[in-house]
């Protein structure tokens, strides 16, 4: 076997001196012997000059580098992410049983979705058809003899760090594929029937380093570097040998790279990395914890007494292997009383003060630890403490005032609003329905579309504004799922919610309830057609790993709106949510979907609950949730009921706060397996519709009783739903709100 000296995965005098002066470690590791035995190609990827990818095996295939790309010499292949990528030869797997392919990569950490870090194969028309690749989301090798749903996939299950360098490698031989993250097996997948030189009967046009052979794809940005293809599989022994980064270089890269931004006026709490993108687990220690903890949290000096500088010190640890890395930290001296209070007061706003329709929010404390007092001119129009009467309907608007003093310590700040509370809408019978729900996985169904009843029929519907969606997401992930419209208790308001998640754009289920959004989307509307701009709202904890199908439902008790999702949450010691939890429902409240409470624990069976809707019915509250795991007896909707709205269960209650009335209700009535339940009364008789999406098979299918207190749910038949609904929300309306939407959005 044939070796040369080693490839340096950052170069070896970074990486020796990086060790070198993060505390004396070892004086550099050892030389590891690359490995060249049966190479296809290779390309370093260190030139500095020119378009071609030179192909240091000696078989003369050399690759094109294209589009934005830079030459940054060791430091390989800059990838601009909009069209940068290397082109390989046609036809490179022709003939390989069995293949290697590895690579260093360092993937920017706005790399957008889905991406190809490598792919090799063919395509049509745009798709895939017949490929191998790799992809950092959900770090996995698939290898395909058609479009994705082929594939046969060795997978880690979590996706590959960004912001880092990995040597990434894959084996294929005898069926057996071996995944490799920096020399050591992450992956295996068995019973592989598809041989590399198979697809396209050897024929392949389409194989690229940084490119996807979807033309829908993101390009891969990040850099790359040390490119290989073998005709063989390497040993564990020697990918070891081509990508092992010993404890001492972990340490030294997690040092190097590990940063707390601008530290010379701080202010506010720090962040502090708890774990590195190689591996090290950081511990934290403060030369003034009075200051700055070693948590992170800043105690501003008082004011007049100068600032502060304090030394945090990070020790970076993996297996035997340790070092040790300081920041100075500049704490600012405390603002004064007089202008916390002042900035207090500034924050302050009362919203839709030209025309409040319902209860508001008027906050007893405020920003820097303030306590405000609030004052109504009118306090049987508006408390003291935001609770709203409106005037009947007919009557005029009322003005009045609203006086909020900011107080800390003898510091003291006053400010004024001018309020109009409309008067009650006039009460309207319930002629129609409207329906809200997105359509699909991927790009175009994650978007909120809607529809309308044809009358009173609950089972006929017409799609409204041409079958397109009526709202799409400008934030977050940019993807709509699960749309929600409730209707105030007054109800001349309607706010519509949704879950913040886009699989579309390549998110893997597993990774979108690890690090997925802890946000949900809000808008607001008062004809159900104009609907405000998006808001962006944070309401799940940061130890939530995702908030799935938000939905509400108004308790008069509290005069506010109870809002619950579904969410891991995780350990404060687990910040990277790397360990293993179950979805349990929260919630919290709010009287305008802008400022929410703490989210607490709402449902937890102690496994996985999902999808939860609310119905209420005289002095009773009824529940369908989806059961992932079986606590009812099937993987279904299972359906409770209270007489309290905010009752609790969690994992020892014993009776549960909520009764169980009926479980497997979709397996009862004939369905697949389904989810994303909503409910809702006929609007012409004693009936109870529940919609569920039956996600292996049909999507939405409708069910129904005549009764929520002794359920018999059954199947609907002739039914007419729009085209390829999913989770979403019916919701009862009058006769002109059902004429408005079919005239502006039909």
């Amino acid at each position: 076997m044939l070796t040369t000296p080693s490839k340096a995965r950052t170069g070896p005098a970074l990486i020796t001196a990086a060790v070198l002066a993060l505390g004396g470690l070892a004086a550099g590791a050892p030389a590891q012997a690359a490995v060249d035995d049966g190479l296809v190609l290779k390309y370093n990827l260190t030139e500095s000059a020119g378009s071609v990818a030179e192909d240091s095996s000696g078989n003369g295939r050399n690759g094109v580098i294209n589009g934005d790309a830079a030459l940054l010499g060791t430091e390989g292949l800059q990838l601009g992410g909009t069209n940068a990528h290397v082109r390989l030869p046609n036809d490179v797997m022709r003939g390989l049983d069995a293949i290697t392919v590895s690579t260093d990569v360092k993937i920017a950490p706005d790399q957008g979705a889905p991406y190809f870090i490598w792919g090799m194969g063919n395509t049509t028309n745009g798709t895939g058809n017949g490929y191998l690749f790799t992809t950092g989301n959900s770090y996995r090798t698939s290898i395909a003899s058609g479009n994705w749903s082929t594939e046969q996939t060795a997978s880690a299950g979590r996706d590959l760090a960004r912001g880092a360098w990995k040597t990434i490698t894959y084996t294929l031989s005898g069926g057996t594929a071996v995944l490799y993250e920096d020399g050591t097996e992450v992956a295996r997948k068995s019973g592989v029937t598809i041989t590399p030189g198979s697809i396209g009967g050897g024929t392949t046009t389409a194989n690229y380093l940084g490119r996807s052979v979807y033309a829908g794809d993101k390009y891969l940005k990040g850099q790359v570097r040390d490119f290989r293809i073998y005709n063989r599989a390497l040993s564990a022994a020697e990918v070891r040998e081509v990508g092992y980064v010993s404890p001492e270089e972990r340490v030294a890269l997690d040092l190097k790279e590990l940063s707390l931004g601008d530290t010379s006026a701080v202010s506010a709490d720090l962040k502090l990395p708890l774990t590195g993108p190689n591996g090290s687990v950081y511990a934290w220690s403060s030369s003034n914890e009075a200051v700055v903890s070693s948590k992170g949290v800043v105690t501003r000096p008082a004011h007049g007494t100068g600032n502060a500088d304090v030394t945090l010190t990070a020790t970076a640890t993996s297996g035997g292997a340790s070092a040790s890395k300081t920041f100075t930290v500049t704490v600012l001296e405390d603002i004064s009383d007089d202008r916390k209070v002042s900035e207090a007061s500034a924050a302050l706003n009362v919203w839709d003060a030209e025309g409040i329709r319902g209860n508001i929010t008027l906050p007893a404390t405020g920003l820097h630890g303030t306590t405000v007092d609030w004052k109504s001119s009118n306090g049987s129009v508006i408390t003291d403490t935001g609770e709203v009467s409106r005037p009947a309907h007919g009557s005029e608007p009322v003005k009045l005032n609203l006086h909020a003093t900011v107080t800390l310590g003898k510091a003291k700040a006053r400010t004024r609003f001018f309020v109009t509370v409309l008067p009650l809408p006039k009460t309207e019978a319930k002629e129609g329905y409207a329906f809200a729900y997105f359509t699909g996985n991927d790009l175009a169904g994650e978007n909120i579309f809607m529809a309308a009843s044809r009358g009173n029929d609950a089972l006929k519907w017409d799609e409204l504004n041409g079958g397109k969606p009526v709202l799409n997401s400008k934030l977050g992930t940019k993807g709509l799922r699960d749309p929600f419209i409730i209707r105030s208790p007054e109800g001349d308001k309607f706010y519509m919610i949704a879950t913040d998640l886009s699989i579309g754009s390549g998110t893997s289920w597993d990774s979108s309830q690890r690090q997925g959004s802890q946000y949900i989307e809000v808008w607001e509307s008062t004809d159900l057609v104009n609907w405000s701009e998006q808001r962006h709202v944070k309401v799940s904890p940061d130890t939530a790993g995702n908030t799935w199908a938000p939905e509400a439902h108004y308790d008069g008790k509290i005069g506010a709106y109870v809002v619950y999702w579904a969410s891991k949450i995780y350990a404060d010691s687990d910040p990277n949510h790397a360990g293993g939890t179950h979805n349990k429902m929260m919630y919290s409240t709010t009287r305008d979907f802008r400022t929410f409470s703490e989210a607490k624990v709402w449902n937890d069976p102690g496994d996985s609950v999902i999808d939860s809707t609310v119905i209420k019915e005289g002095d009773t509250y009824y529940r369908f949730t989806k059961d992932e795991a079986r606590v009812s007896g099937c993987l279904d909707i299972m359906q409770e009921k209270s007489t309290d709205l905010l009752a609790v269960d969690l994992p020892a209650a014993n009776p549960r706060a909520w009764s169980l009335m009926a479980n497997c209700i979709g397996r009862n009535a004939g369905t697949g397996g389904v989810e994303g339940p909503t409910v809702f009364k006929s609007n012409t008789e004693e009936k109870y519709y529940l919609f569920v999406d039956e996600f292996g098979g049909r999507g939405y299918i409708p069910l129904e009783s005549t009764s929520l207190e002794n359920p018999n749910w059954k199947l609907s038949s002739n039914y007419e739903l729009p085209r390829a609904p999913r989770h979403g929300t019916v919701l009862p309306v009058t006769k002109t709100e059902l004429e408005r939407l079919r005239r502006q959005l039909g």
